[in-house]
């Protein structure tokens, strides 16, 4: 018997972006190439999964608020571009 790998975050959990995040089409009703999420950007997780392709890969659906607050799309997130350290998104944001 195989165990599913573990979820780092859950629906409603805080994130913010490690690193730019560029619409890479997955997203029509956004330009192709656009800014999603600059490094820093808070986000809210709406779903989790696995990808197809390897099932021990997590992916998270994240909402990232823009520079109004208003929450974007929801964007498909691997766990390394992701934090819930609030000084490191600080630190992230005064970097860029």
């Amino acid at each position: 018997m195989t165990s599913s790998p573990a979820i780092q975050y859950d629906i409603g959990d805080m994130v913010f972006c490690r690193e730019a995040i560029y619409n890479d089409g997955g997203i029509p009703e956004v330009a192709e190439e656009a800014l999603l999420a600059s490094p820093g950007a808070r986000g809210v997780v709406v779903k989790f999964g696995h990808l197809e392709a390897d099932q021990k890969q997590e992916i998270y659906l994240v909402r990232f608020e823009d520079s109004d607050g208003t929450l974007g799309p929801p964007v498909g997130i691997l766990p390394e571009e992701l934090t819930q350290d609030e000084a490191e998104a600080k630190r992230l944001v005064e970097l860029n």
